[in-house]
């Protein structure tokens, strides 16, 4: 009560932050006159000028109000299009690390210009993160206009780039990209062995397009770069048909966590069933041998049971694709971990891609937190501030809007089954549509929309549907959502990007319907009369009460809820909102209140009676504030652990730069090497004990194992008062001695390449090791719960030791592989081709119409172009010696055919050699 009557009074905190940018705002409207007055030359030259004045002492918080002008009015003459006060404030605070919160259509994209281009003149580099590649594309086209006007550099990332095309893009004033690409990339950086080789620059900022779709949405899971392991594709499929016998009986099912467990019963008999079909290694399904076959079967239960095909996945072009739960994308090279992914394909019967290890990874929330300024916009970020703060120390601040909202959010309706609820849905559809009213439908799954557009079929309503099967088409159906008695179908409409216009989107109909259309004045005739079309009908739109927003399920945030409603009423527009619940939808049937209110719900509806209160909106909310609540919590840990991960990461990945940008890793080896002795004289001679405690056979036979080396231990042991630092002393200079002879027999640039180059593949070797050992640690860490001892804590003591001992590995396998090395400076011998299999191959020369593809192998009796066989006296001689002749010069045979002489080579390497006098032919 007290707070409300504070804020009635004073406002809240974000009125008053925001009402304190206006100075700001008021100093940049002032110098609108003067800078208007500049011509465009003198307009371009002001990002020159501003450098200069960073480069003498000035801050970029300095510059701010007359770079912010001068976007503005490069914005003008380049787009026609000027920045409200509104979007400035958004720039600010865009500047200054933070997220702007900022309703749809109230122009983002635009605003982020002013942040970007004052942030980019400093030439370290602004990163743009967009939520797919059409945008990332799309945007640095467009906005790209600008900033080149301004003299500013644009590159754009996406995948299946060169690595040069795409450091050049990193190298530019301005770099859009996806934030999967830009953390792969980040990875494969640190894969890399040499320091020119390397795309990223180091970081600066960043602005994150729909931040809360990817910090909060995506951040579930690490980003992981894999290699395939072994191939088990029959384990797979025999185990995807013990799951498909399984009963739901011998079953538990949490599909809250999408887990599932066998009863004891159903362990019993799923035992006998393995054992019946020979996949145990003994009788007892929990033995130690058995570990791969449960771990596998758990995996195949939860693809059968719990993942459901156009709802968690798609199968397009015989590959099983991820859809992303909270943007209806698929996600193209996503896979599931552990197995799971390999169980879907087994179940969907499509090819079986092996098992991956990883070799690096990274969640968002460390990526991210690597840049020193990180700021974001989105229309919804205000519900997950805390998680922003509390991950990311990134504040929300909610820009107000440049005209009042108009929109009517009506509350939502219950029914008390999915088809009548769908029913409902139909008609009100029709009746909309009718009138000529726009109609954006939002539904949770493909399978949900497939089903709404059979309903709608029914009722003779046309429509269009949007979801991962038509991802290539999202921004043409997006974009013509708003025309006159359109019907769209949406599955998931976070972070589309591409705004709703009343009427139409005129640029993509001029696109669409004139693209072919040669430039002249016909063209400008058809675009004048299109444009005409497109404001009349408008204002048909708008007096149909704008466009109507219909959600047929509440999702498991209120944000993404919040986000579907924002696709109506931008700029002032009229719109309506309004979602259509049931017993049956997911949230209420996993999370929402318990059986009474299902039993009241069945007891006082008639089928396709509806209902509406605000008592079922608040058991809504608080059924969403669960799932919210439980998704933080899976954040969270997900940070936590990767948090330890993240330390060794760091150290990792510092030492490979320092190695990297070394030209002699000599000192490092040095180093390595004599901790490595003083690790093994430790061992065997533990402080504190006595020599004849000591284990000297251990010692010797580890020197021997590592360097090669016999020393007289018994001898030394004679000498009166040694000690173990004795031992590691005269060890260690035994080894320096044997070394330095090793590299006084070879070029020493040479070696010291040689020592760096095995350095840098240890690192990776075991790095990648420990990763998967953590990985599985982490599975099975939880465990530790169960006799009340802490998991992250467990879990942070075990990955410091297995840390230690990664580093005490690598010393010794480093030193021992350089003690053994020899440097062979001599030309190797050409291998042998394999022989080829009894088929032939075609590459048809698109000039020539002859046949290359066939190279020869020399392999014995094959037949060549005459029928004559290789191996034949012809083709010996031939072979055998220097060719002074060439039979077969006037067959006009391509150079890159087999030689018909059969001897395996190609005709250009064989008889077709330059200078080889042509003779007649061979009858």
């Amino acid at each position: 009560m007290f707070e409300a009557l504070v804020k009635s009074v004073f406002g809240s905190s974000n009125d008053r932050y925001v009402k304190s940018l206006s100075k700001i705002v008021k100093q940049i409207n002032d110098l609108e006159p003067q800078i208007q007055a500049l011509s465009d030359d003198g307009l371009r030259a002001q990002t020159d000028a501003f450098r200069e004045r960073l480069d003498a002492g000035a801050t970029l918080d300095d510059i701010l109000p007359e770079a912010f002008a001068t976007v503005r009015e490069a914005s003008m003459r380049v787009f026609g299009m000027r920045h409200f006060d509104v979007q400035l404030i958004g720039g600010i605070v865009l500047h200054r690390g933070e997220i702007a919160e900022m309703r749809t259509g109230e122009g983002k994209t635009l605003m982020a210009t002013l942040a970007v281009y004052l942030n980019a003149i400093e030439g370290k580099g602004v990163h743009v993160v967009t939520v797919n590649d059409y945008l990332a594309r799309r945007d640095a086209e467009w906005m790209g206009q600008l900033y080149n006007w301004l003299g500013l550099s644009v590159g754009v990332i996406v995948p299946n780039m060169d690595e040069f095309t795409k450091r050049d893009a990193y190298n530019a004033d301005i770099t859009y990209g996806t934030n999967n690409e830009f953390g792969f990339d980040y990875l494969r950086d640190n894969m890399k062995h040499s320091r020119k080789e390397m795309m990223q620059r180091p970081f600066s900022y960043a602005i994150v397009d729909e931040v809360d779709s990817i910090l909060i949405d995506e951040a579930r899971t690490p980003l992981i770069i894999s290699g395939p392991t072994e191939d088990k594709s029959d384990l797979y499929v025999s185990l995807d048909e013990v799951a498909k016998e399984i009963p739901d009986d011998w079953l538990d099912k949490d599909e809250k966590t999408r887990n599932v467990q066998l009863t004891e019963d159903g362990l019993e008999e799923v035992e006998k069933i393995l054992i019946e079909k020979e996949l145990l290694e003994t009788d007892n399904l929990y033995d130690v041998e058995n570990t791969q076959v449960v771990h596998h079967l758990d995996q195949a239960l939860r693809a059968v049971h719990m993942f459901k095909r156009d709802d968690n996945y798609i199968v397009k072009n015989d590959k099983v694709i991820l859809i992303d739960e909270f943007t209806g994308r698929m996600m193209e090279g996503r896979r599931l971990s552990n197995g799971l992914h390999q169980a879907i394909e087994a179940k969907e019967g499509v090819k079986i891609e092996p098992e991956n290890q990883t070799m690096a990874s990274i969640t968002f929330q460390n990526y991210f937190r690597m840049y020193p300024k990180l700021a974001g916009m989105t229309g919804t970020a205000a519900t997950e501030a805390a998680e922003f703060w509390d991950i990311y120390k990134v504040n929300v601040v909610e820009i107000p809007t440049n005209l009042p909202v108009q929109r009517i959010d009506e509350e939502d309706e219950f029914y008390k089954n999915t088809m009548d609820k769908f029913a409902a849905i139909a008609k009100a559809i029709k009746e909309k549509n009718e009138i000529g009213q726009p109609i954006l439908v939002g539904t949770v799954s493909i399978e949900k929309s497939e089903l709404l557009s059979q309903f709608l079929d029914k009722e003779g309503v046309k429509h269009e549907i949007l979801n991962a099967r038509q991802h290539e088409r999202e921004a043409h159906i997006v974009a013509q959502a708003g025309r006159l008695g359109a019907v769209t179908i949406a599955t998931n409409m976070a972070g589309r990007g591409t705004d709703i216009q009343l009427g139409g989107n005129l640029e993509f109909r001029i696109d669409d319907e004139l693209g072919e259309m040669e430039d002249g004045p016909d063209k400008d005739a058809a675009i004048t009369k299109l444009t005409e079309e497109v404001k009349a009908e408008k204002q048909q739109v708008l007096d149909a009460g704008g466009l109507f927003v219909l959600g047929t399920e509440r999702h498991e945030s209120r944000r993404i809820d919040n986000q579907l409603r924002g696709r109506s009423g931008r700029q002032g527009d009229p719109g309506l909102s309004r979602f259509y619940l049931c017993l049956e939808d997911d949230l209420l049937r996993i999370f929402g209140p318990d059986t009474l209110f299902a039993k009241m719900m069945n007891s006082n509806l008639e089928d396709g009676e509806a209902i509406g209160s605000k008592w079922l909106s608040k058991a809504i909310e608080t059924a969403q504030k669960k799932v919210e609540g439980r998704n933080y919590e899976a954040r969270k840990q997900v940070v936590q652990y990767d948090d330890v991960m993240n330390d060794q990461r760091k150290v990792i990945y510092e030492q490979r730069s320092e190695i990297m940008d070394s030209e002699a890793v000599d000192d490092v080896v040095l180093d390595m090497r004599h901790d490595t002795v003083n690790a093994m004289v430790g061992t065997a001679c533990p402080p504190g004990s006595y020599p004849e405690q000591w284990d000297i056979a251990g010692l010797e036979e580890k020197l021997e194992e590592v360097f090669n080396l016999k020393v007289p231990l018994d001898e030394w042991l004679e000498e009166d008062q040694v000690e173990p630092e004795i031992l590691e002393e005269r060890i260690r200079t035994i080894t320096d001695q044997l070394m330095d002879e090793k590299v006084g027999k070879y070029d020493e640039g040479a070696w010291r390449s040689v020592e760096k180059e095995v350095l840098l593949r240890q690192l990776d070797f075991h790095w990648k090791e420990h990763l998967a050992t953590l990985d599985a640690l982490r599975q099975v860490i939880w465990m530790r719960g169960i006799a009340q001892k802490q998991p992250i804590n467990e879990y942070k003591q075990e990955a410091f030791g297995l840390f230690e001992g990664l580093l005490d590995t690598l010393r010794e396998e480093v030193t021992k592989i350089l003690f053994r090395a020899e440097l062979v400076q001599q030309q190797p011998e050409p291998q042998a081709l394999p022989d080829l299999p009894d088929f032939l191959t075609g590459h048809i020369d698109p000039l020539t119409g002859l046949d290359n593809s066939n190279d020869g192998d020399g392999s014995e009796k094959r037949p060549d172009l005459f029928g004559s066989l290789a191996g034949s006296p012809a083709a010996e001689a031939s072979s055998g010696g220097a060719i002074t002749h060439n039979p077969y010069a006037n067959l006009n045979i391509s150079r890159n055919a087999p030689c018909p002489c059969g001897s395996g080579k190609k005709y250009k390497h064989c008889h077709g050699a330059v200078g080889i006098p042509p003779v007649a032919a061979p009858v």
